[in-house]
């Protein structure tokens, strides 16, 4: 399998764009004077950059808002402050280049947001997509189907707490982290740090054990959920740390009898991430 780690970053044809990883957003931030160098002829990057951010401020454009200045090494090898964007501001700004450089850029977001809308028209080309990137990526056909299975599943718990007054997004997290801690003593966040991934989903890189923990740990939840019909954040996550605590009864049960571990350092990567002095930590 091709062992170049996928990102942003390889689609600049080998030129350096410094970035920066944020653990709780769990997205990169990309020097914005480092993409401009790439996709442009411009002597001085840094002008252009000026020049640009102007334009997009007078046109009201959302980028700018978007700009964080993180500390970067320079050439000199000293830190400085330089303006970023996340992964998203990054292809905006891409769209507001005027350069010949940018236009393969362009027409691959433009082929993106193609195959979007032919998703909405026919859902299956996503799923025929999503099975196609795993096999990609070399797992198997009873893999993907489980994997498939599970994310079913986890829609269903997903749909009980919606019912029972859980906002989706922020407090979908917290119940997932919830019953996470619960069995593993771990956050979902905490985790993936553990098993040396980032913006991977946690789940692909799991053994066979841990998939089938956290199984039991959502199903619990689901099913003690149904039945006490729990409304709010407060109480479902009473509820989340029963059915993780439900896993960990189970997680500490197999390995009493088997004498094996079900927490693995292991994972899917056929990449390493090497630049962790770049990993922004937030506690």
């Amino acid at each position: 399998m091709n062992n170049k780690l996928s990102t942003i970053t390889n689609l600049f044809e080998g030129k350096e764009i410094r970035s920066i990883w944020d653990s709780e957003k769990e997205d990169y931030y990309f020097s914005v004077v480092d993409v401009i160098a790439a996709l442009t002829d411009a002597t001085i990057p840094r002008n252009y950059w000026s020049d640009l951010k102007r334009k997009l401020i007078d046109e009201g454009s959302e980028v700018h808002e978007k700009i964080v200045q993180l500390k970067l090494k320079a050439k000199d090898g000293k830190m400085r402050e330089t303006d970023t964007l996340d992964t998203k501001g990054i292809l905006r700004l891409i769209e507001s280049i005027p350069s010949p450089k940018a236009e393969p850029f362009k027409m691959w977001l433009a082929k993106l947001g193609s195959d979007k809308i032919d998703e909405a028209f026919d859902p299956s080309k996503g799923i025929d997509q999503m099975i196609d990137f795993y096999l990609k990526k070399g797992y198997t056909l009873e893999w993907i189907e489980s994997r498939i299975k599970a994310i079913i599943e986890r829609k269903k718990l997903t749909n009980t707490w919606k019912e029972n007054g859980v906002r989706e997004g922020v407090e979908y997290a917290i119940l997932t982290n919830d019953i996470y801690k619960e069995w593993s003593g771990m956050t979902a966040g905490e985790y993936k740090f553990y098993k040396g991934i980032r913006k991977e989903n946690l789940r692909d890189n799991m053994t066979d054990l841990e998939v089938a923990i956290t199984n039991i740990g959502e199903l619990a939840t689901r099913e003690i959920a149904k039945n006490e019909k729990p409304f709010g954040l407060s109480n479902n996550r009473k509820v989340a740390k029963r059915g993780g605590g439900v896993a960990k009864r189970t997680k500490d049960f197999f390995e009493e009898e088997t004498g094996s571990k079900v927490i693995s350092k292991d994972n899917s990567l056929n990449y390493q991430y090497l630049d962790d002095d770049k990993i922004i930590e937030t506690h």
